[in-house]
């Protein structure tokens, strides 16, 4: 495939540099840290792409070093990056976190504030042809940023939708980073409205619908207009309900966790791509379940994503779907 032709997939968001602790502990008392990329969006991004599909990048990011990595690594993955740009007022968010050595949530801190990607708007987006999109991946973090990332979020998926591309939109809920409850409950619910395929936890979706079981948050969002609606359950597995049928399909035991950042984004990649690739609906949480095990088992936030060839040996190995 030439790189010349428009992606075929389309993300946008923020990505930061990573500094990953190398010891566990307080990261006061941490001396060395392994540096990486971070962000929910390009989590996904990168994973779709190691599978093969021509995925383009939407961002901004500082015109200093951590930028340059960021840009070096998203190409080196395979990201087609014509529409991310290089902004020379604003610098690159960055995040640092904790090691952990029981599988729980590791620490996070953000210097973000008044990045380069929270400056972006629907101006940013004025080279896409929409026209060449198949899909658009979206999350609830974008339009947490700014007003003007929010705008874009909106302007991303309506633009989407007209050109008739397939959306799928998970919260990745980020509550730190909004005025208050209401304004993130109606923003999100507002862009989900917009979406085909609807990716909330089980506890983002009650918080987002005051719901509390599966069924009911998945059917608040078939009401709004998503054809269906998947929910992760965690190690339960997952949960699928569109307007015809639903389902719940068992997770995958996992020996050891290492690092649980990034199992949601590698849960969306399995069930995106599997969906994309024409499978079942079935088919496609199972493919979500598995690559959200492999991602706990690495540290790292996509580390533990598969390359096309691992994931056909992975799913070779499964017993046939009933």
């Amino acid at each position: 495939m030439s790189r010349a032709e428009n992606p075929e997939i389309l993300t946008f968001g923020e990505a930061m540099t990573l500094f990953v602790a190398e010891t566990p502990g307080d990261l006061a008392e941490v001396e060395r840290f392994a540096r990486g990329i971070a962000g929910a969006d390009t989590n996904v991004a990168i994973g779709l792409a190691r599978l093969g599909f021509h995925v383009g990048w939407l961002s901004r990011v500082g015109d200093d070093s951590f930028g340059r990595f960021i840009r070096r690594t998203l190409e080196h993955e395979g990201l087609d990056c014509r529409h991310l740009i290089r902004d020379p007022e604003h610098s690159t968010g960055l995040v640092f976190k904790a090691r952990t050595e029981d599988g729980s949530d590791p620490h996070v801190e953000y210097v973000r504030r008044g990045s380069a990607a929270s400056h972006l708007s629907p101006a940013d987006a004025d080279a896409v042809d929409f026209t060449a999109v198949r899909h658009l991946h979206a999350t609830g973090i974008p339009p947490a940023l700014s007003d003007t990332a929010r705008a874009l979020s909106v302007h991303m998926l309506e633009h989407a939708r007209k050109a008739g591309a397939s959306i799928s939109f998970d919260p990745n809920l980020r509550p730190s980073l909004w005025k208050s409850e209401r304004e993130m409950c109606d923003t999100l619910n507002g862009l989900a409205s917009r979406a085909d395929w609807v990716l909330p936890g089980l506890a983002e979706g009650h918080r987002l619908t005051g719901l509390e079981s599966a069924h009911d948050i998945a059917g608040f969002y078939l009401d709004q207009g998503a054809k269906a609606v998947i929910i992760k359950l965690g190690p339960e597995g997952s949960y699928y309900r569109s307007h015809t049928q639903s389902f719940t399909v068992e997770g995958f035991k996992v020996a050891k966790v290492v690092d649980t950042v990034g199992a949601g984004d590698g849960f969306a990649v399995g069930v995106v791509s599997a969906l994309l690739d024409g499978l079942s609906p079935r088919a496609a949480l199972r493919r979500g379940n598995l690559i959200g095990a492999e991602a706990v088992q690495v540290l790292g936030d996509m580390e533990g994503l598969p390359l096309r060839e691992h994931l056909q040996q992975l799913e070779r190995a499964l017993p046939g779907l009933d």
